[in-house]
């Protein structure tokens, strides 16, 4: 790709980003929490786990996981964990040290072996965050104007730019990892966010016009709803505007949530995204596999990661 060409792609993405926040009802990228507080920090092998009380603008508290190195450690690079929906409103940013059953296992381990940190928060709705249930948030939200996943997005990038601001974080190396509603987070993350060098979305990829077609849109929790999202861009030209930044997508063929035709669909416009720079783009398929991480999705997620950031 030239430099004038990638100017031309910029632009285009910058236009549709503000088109997008629009939909949206919030501005994603850019603006920091208010405040952080450290409650407790605990060894993690010979790393540490701090927990952290972020406080947003609006004065709402945000329990966070950090996994990094010890103060002093050279900078590494570190990812924005997103955990997943699975209708289990307890777990939230303690996925990260915990797992759930549809994960091969929890991260953490993992990401400390590579030498990756990381960042996992509560996202509304969940973990220490329940009080106000996901329909209630929802209705609240349309009603303003505002969307509860345009709140999700930008309390993941304040959680990034968290991230950037640390001694032992590398903010040249910045990724953006997720399974089920932690896959549409970091997709969409990506999209809206240059800071994000490398990105992975499992197991929740599909273009949502086909999806609601076939009628099987209706499994998706309501934090997802955008108005006029469909009528606007399709779900591989929104997470297009990630390239050519590298974008992992893990899928199994036989995944409610990536019904075969939905994902082709998407996967036919992401790759016309980036056609220019076809090697950062990566599929993992399993065809019989359904919304489940799998050893070998690990092994190539773990592996895309180092491939980005270790090489």
């Amino acid at each position: 790709m030239t430099n004038a060409a990638r100017v031309q792609q910029k632009t285009r993405q910058e236009k549709v980003r503000e088109e997008i926040e629009g939909l949206l009802g919030n501005r994603v990228a850019g603006q920091p929490f208010e405040s952080m507080r450290v409650v407790a920090s605990d060894p993690f092998q010979d790393w540490q786990i701090d927990r952290l009380i972020f406080t947003s603008h609006d004065g709402e508290e945000i329990p966070g996981c950090f996994l990094r190195p010890p103060e002093g450690s050279d900078p590494v690079p570190a990812v924005l964990y997103c955990h997943a929906h699975g209708n289990n409103y307890a777990v939230g940013c303690d996925e990260l040290t915990k797992g759930r059953p549809a994960l091969t296992s929890p991260y953490a381990s993992d990401l400390r072996q590579l030498g990756c940190a990381a960042l996992c928060i509560d996202m509304p709705c969940f973990g220490e965050r329940q009080e106000q249930g996901e329909g209630a948030r929802t209705k609240a939200h349309l009603w303003q104007g505002t969307t509860l996943f345009g709140q999700m997005l930008a309390e993941l990038s304040a959680g990034l730019t968290f991230l950037a601001d640390q001694a032992t974080i590398d903010a040249s190396r910045l990724g953006v990892l997720g399974f089920s509603m932690g896959s549409t987070h970091a997709f969409w993350l990506a999209a809206m966010d240059e800071r994000i060098q490398a990105a992975i979305a499992l197991c929740s990829f599909a273009d949502l016009a086909t999806l609601i077609d076939a009628g099987g849109h209706d499994g998706h929790g309501i934090y997802m709803m955008v108005p006029g999202l469909t009528e606007h861009l399709p779900t591989g030209t929104l997470a297009g505007l990630a390239a050519p930044r590298a974008l992992f997508i893990g899928a199994g063929m036989e995944d409610w949530s990536t019904p075969p035709d939905a994902f082709a669909k998407g996967r036919s416009d992401l790759e016309t995204a980036y056609a220019a720079t076809p090697h950062t783009l990566v599929f993992h398929i399993e065809k019989d596999k359904g919304h489940v991480e799998t050893p070998a999705m690990r092994a190539a997620a773990l592996a895309f990661l180092k491939d980005q950031f270790f090489t």
